[in-house]
């Protein structure tokens, strides 16, 4: 009798595991095969504050990957659904989602879903919410920005994680403060209090700036601003859900639009109802 975490897929036989540490190397090599920017480094991090499972098939190669993120016993994300090229369209990906779903034990979940995942996620129930827009590239300029952020401090440390939760309702303590400890950032004040920040750490093949928490557009774009100015002739990116002012701006420095992306959401949705908002998510694994 087949074994309930294994599964038949093109007549080989996958077998589910807990993803580990010990597996970051063959983690790299799938995101690699599938054109994802992910460094070793950076699935250490989604490991620090995830948990997932891969599929692998008869003689121990991985095919199959799918993790997701609590944020608190309400919330969770879904993030990391990847299956080799082989794999693709063969009901790999479902059989991973299926399995995260029951062992986030009846949390509302949200994800970001790929041009190409986007289908699976509406068969299984998933509703659309918002366009996420990537922008990246290598920075040629500062375009002209408002200029009043300032550089972040260990004082500033507990009002941006309240801004953090203010902005997206989510709990992610843990998360924002890894952050912290690894990323350069600006603020913004006002009457001595902070009212906006934004984070940028190592990514990929540079850089993403996220998340930004700001009260309106014009602020987001004085965070970025210093961060860009110090980023000259380097690889940024940012990931935003607001079309207008900022994408324009990220596109007159050389972040152009490189693909968009949908958030999707599977219970109920968050909707935070502070005087700011995420002007750009942490990244489209975390949201």
């Amino acid at each position: 009798m087949q074994n309930k975490d294994t599964k038949i897929i093109d007549s080989y036989q996958l077998a589910l595991h807990e993803m580990e540490l010990a597996d970051v190397s063959h983690l790299h090599e799938l995101s690699i095969a599938v054109r994802w920017p992910h460094r070793p480094e950076d699935w250490i991090f989604l490991l620090e504050h995830g948990k997932g499972l891969i599929a692998k098939d008869e003689i121990g190669r991985l095919v199959g990957t799918a993790m997701w993120i609590s944020y608190g016993p309400q919330k969770g994300n879904i993030c990391m659904v990847i299956t080799s090229p082989r794999f693709q369209t063969l009901g790999a990906a479902r059989w991973l989602m299926e399995k995260i779903v029951v062992q986030m034990d009846g949390r509302d979940k949200s994800l970001i879903a790929t041009k190409q995942a986007y289908r699976l996620y509406i068969s299984m129930g998933f509703k659309p919410d918002c366009s996420i827009f990537q922008h990246n590239g290598v920075v040629h300029q500062a375009p002209k920005a408002p200029d009043h952020a300032r550089p972040i401090t260990l004082e500033d440390h507990e009002a941006i994680l309240a801004l953090d939760f203010e902005a997206t309702g989510l709990v992610r303590t843990a998360l924002i403060k890894h952050i912290l400890r690894v990323a350069e950032g600006t603020v913004i004040t006002s009457a001595g209090q902070v009212t906006g920040f934004a984070l940028c750490r190592p990514f990929g093949r540079g850089h993403v700036v996220g998340p930004i928490v700001a009260s309106s557009q014009e602020d987001a774009i004085a965070l970025l601003d210093p961060i860009v100015k110090a980023y000259q002739d380097k690889f940024l990116r940012v990931d935003t859900a607001f079309d207008g002012p900022l994408r324009d701006y990220l596109t007159a420095t050389g972040m152009v639009h490189f693909d968009t992306a949908t958030q999707m959401a599977f219970g109920n949705p968050i909707v935070p109802n502070g005087s700011v908002s995420s002007y750009a998510i942490v990244s489209q694994a975390f949201g």
